[in-house]
């Protein structure tokens, strides 16, 4: 389940579709693509565009006098800017980086960002990359804030369900219960640590109204920079390190029973803890979950989507170990994110919760 928004980029514009992504920097887009797309599908062309140019070797950010190991970039043989970025799941996307305005209503476009210009990935959309980091879209277009309501999804997802973006004011966010971001200085990024995630000070976790026995620290960094909590709205589900991971499975299998648990079944290489049946109905043994974080501030998963439905008559626990992803991050995704006003307020460096009816709001 990824956020897609559609955006109209060029002059004249060509709509792109982006995945809406706090957990990543730069923002790309297809560029004549060699495949023929499926529709709505579309590749940007540059040659149709007279806002596009490109970056050529020479300038600052391909020769950073720090090289930015968050967006790896080289001379090509054209004597253009190349880069090259690696997901977390695997996705390679590497192009030029170019300059290029984004069209947000017939009043208003941005002047031109920088972009990445991506030949070859397997991804079918774009990136909005909407992180901290200097080149991410919030950054380059200096916004105070972002916020998004991410609408329930449907099984079987039948037709794409619409939700809502808005940068700048919400105007719901009056409503909004905030939790601040964690700053850390130079000396405590490590080599795992993501200096420009929205990283926030998780407190617990909760199932079926127990409090789990998990130490605060797990949900902070260590001195190698592993522990951190982020929210991020480009992963599907909530990952947690190990020892919150065994903490949350033990408690769900004991809950839920032994009996349906599909035993060595792990689904597309993230989630370990699955069961035959109905996931209501064994949702509804294990009981709420609530994540608890600083100043009382609560995301409540009801029990009907405690476990998400895979198909086949399976479902799956909706956290995962982060160790499968290769990360050593507590990552809370989309997934946990449905019927939530979730802000960013960048300039005040806090993030906002606030219940709705996603569905309603369009």
């Amino acid at each position: 389940m990824a956020l897609i928004i559609s955006l109209p980029i060029g002059t004249p514009p060509q709509t792109q579709q982006m995945v809406l992504d706090t957990g990543s920097q730069l923002s790309w887009i297809q560029c004549n693509r060699k495949l023929p797309p499926k529709p709505p599908l579309s590749s940007f062309d540059p040659s149709l565009s007279s806002s596009f140019s490109v970056l050529p070797c020479n300038h600052p950010l391909c020769k950073p006098r720090i090289p930015d190991f968050t967006l790896p970039t080289s001379c090509d043989q054209n004597r253009l800017c190349h880069y090259s970025y690696f997901y977390a799941d695997g996705t390679l996307a590497e192009g030029n980086l170019v300059r290029e305005k984004i069209t947000l209503s017939n009043s208003q476009s941005t002047p031109p960002l920088i972009l990445g210009c991506t030949r070859d990935t397997r991804a079918t959309e774009g990136i909005l990359g909407m992180n901290r980091g200097r080149l991410s879209f919030a950054s380059q277009t200096k916004i105070s804030k972002f916020s998004y309501c991410v609408p329930v999804r449907q099984i079987p997802a039948k037709n794409t369900q619409a939700g809502t973006f808005y940068l700048g004011e919400n105007p719901n966010s009056g409503g909004f219960q905030y939790v601040d971001l964690l700053t850390f200085s130079q000396s405590q990024r490590m080599p795992n640590f993501d200096p420009a995630a929205y990283t926030v000070g998780m407190e617990g976790i909760r199932i079926g109204g127990k409090m789990l026995n998990i130490p605060r620290s797990v949900f902070r960094p260590d001195p190698s920079g592993a522990g951190q909590t982020m929210i991020d709205s480009g992963t599907e589900y909530t990952f947690l390190v190990d020892e919150a991971y065994v903490k949350v499975r033990d408690e769900v299998l004991r809950l839920a029973g032994p009996t349906k648990y599909k035993k060595g079944f792990v689904y597309e290489g993230s989630l370990d803890l699955c069961f035959d049946g109905d996931v209501v109905e064994i949702g509804r043994l294990i009981g709420d979950l609530v994540l608890e974080f600083d100043k009382g501030v609560e995301i409540v998963v009801k029990k009907e989507r405690v476990l998400t439905d895979v198909g086949g008559g399976v479902g799956c626990l909706s956290i995962g170990r982060s160790d499968l992803l290769g990360i050593a991050s507590n990552i809370i995704g989309n997934f946990h994110q449905q019927n939530l006003w979730v802000e960013f307020d960048v300039v005040n460096r806090r993030v906002g919760f606030g219940p709705a009816d996603c569905r309603t709001l369009v």
